[in-house]
């Protein structure tokens, strides 16, 4: 399994887990955990989803998350599990 960290963050909108998600089953990306919460208007989300079975490189992947976080007024990030773990360690 090639695990994927993706955070979303921006002002709260209809449809912003819907088009992310929808972007995400188009190139096979699984959405394995899924956690969000809404603070005083402001969106976050973070995913925990599995890049084995996309035909799309992470690149590409994180570069259309990119993109898509801009038209909807958000900020998308993917980072891979491995590098956020150490990222995160005490």
């Amino acid at each position: 399994m090639d695990k994927v960290i993706i955070t979303v963050v921006g002002k709260d909108a209809v449809g912003i887990i819907a088009k992310v998600c929808t972007y995400l089953s188009e190139v096979g990306v699984n959405v394995l955990d899924i956690s969000q919460t809404i603070v005083s208007g402001y969106f976050n989300m973070m995913m925990i989803a599995d890049f084995g079975k996309t035909s799309k490189s992470f690149s590409e992947v994180s570069t259309d998350l990119d993109a898509l976080g801009e038209q909807i007024g958000v900020a998308v990030k993917c980072q891979k599990e491995e590098i956020f773990e150490r990222m995160h360690r005490l």
